[in-house]
């Protein structure tokens, strides 16, 4: 998403914003770690906004954790916030929803109201040179050994057919380490694979230095 705000050339990302557990210092439902999230954001040249919530966390908890970081946002001068959403319908009008009266607007870069077109974006994606790794598996969807693979064309051609290649309905979710929206790539490895709460995750930790395969001049 922020490649393409950037291409757009009418948006300035002023800041990234997500939810971190706040016990264990990890992305809320990814579960990357703190360090490997403020690489990312140092890659991409934005200020981080971390909202902590708890875990486990009642939706009112999250709602009131995120209302403060609008308000925070609108004081801060922000005119929109943007979503990397790509078809499901009922999470856009929750976000419309949620946003609606507060000082920013919703936008929805990533959008297209046919699903099939995750197959077009996926295959963009990897073949623009992004580099991510599956960070969590729902396997009551897709099987657990998919933990920890790259997000690469030969994961794509073994992807189930009921499986959407993005991950839109949670099939999955991926941590970024090189692409075009960084300015160097992240140097990472996966760790251990544990199963939790009904999610299959891998461990991203940062290394010293890249592979061979993965240095840029």
């Amino acid at each position: 998403m922020v490649h393409v705000l950037r291409q757009r050339g009418d948006v300035e990302i002023g800041a990234l914003l997500t939810t971190i557990n706040e016990s264990a210092q990890r992305v809320a439902m990814h579960a990357v770690r703190v360090d490997v999230l403020k690489a990312q954001a140092d890659a991409i040249g934005a200020p981080l906004w971390m909202v902590p919530i708890p875990s486990p966390c009642p939706n009112e908890v999250y709602e009131r954790a995120m209302a403060d970081a609008v308000a925070r946002a609108v004081r801060a001068g922000f005119t929109h916030a943007a979503f990397g959403d790509l078809f499901l319908e009922d999470i856009r009008r929750y976000r419309e929803e949620r946003l609606a009266g507060s000082g920013l607007a919703p936008i929805f870069p990533l959008f297209d109201r046919d699903p099939s077109w995750t197959s077009r974006l996926a295959r963009e994606m990897v073949g623009a040179g992004l580099r991510a790794r599956i960070t969590c598996v729902d396997p009551k969807q897709i099987d657990a050994a998919f933990a920890g693979r790259e997000f690469d064309a030969a994961l794509l051609a073994d992807l189930p057919p009921t499986v959407d290649p993005c991950g839109e309905r949670g099939e999955f979710h991926t941590c970024a380490y090189a692409g075009p929206m960084f300015s160097r790539p992240i140097a990472v490895e996966p760790g251990i694979t544990v199963e939790r709460d009904g999610f299959v995750f891998t461990d991203l930790t940062i290394t010293n230095q890249l592979p061979n395969d993965q240095m840029t001049k």
